[in-house]
């Protein structure tokens, strides 16, 4: 018979786990380039943009067009380091287990 107490035990201390985890994801910062460091974009752990440098060379009227794109590439850059850090982070809290549909709240 399966100890249902114990396995509560362990579904609440996985989500403390969790809720730790995601406050201290929310914390970090991750940055994303493009153009070779021209463009940068930092997120923080909730994808929040928290700052956008770009090079002043790149402020040109007539090239719009090229700082948008790389823009968003600096965005998506910075997406994809973000959700590789939760990545990450959702190993530790689970001991390297893929339980499908759990995903974090934010």
């Amino acid at each position: 018979m399966l100890n249902i107490q114990g396995i509560m035990k362990q579904a609440q201390a996985m989500q403390k786990k969790m809720e730790d985890m995601q406050n201290q994801l929310a914390q970090q910062e991750v940055e994303g380039s493009s153009g070779g460091g021209m463009v940068k974009v930092t997120l923080n752990g909730k994808f929040e943009m928290k700052k956008l440098e770009i090079d002043k060379s790149l402020v040109v009227a007539d090239e719009a067009d090229i700082l948008e794109d790389l823009i968003v590439a600096a965005h998506n850059d910075a997406k994809n380091k973000v959700e590789a850090m939760m990545s990450d982070g959702m190993k530790n809290v689970t001991g390297g287990m893929n339980i499908p549909g759990l995903k974090l709240p934010f």
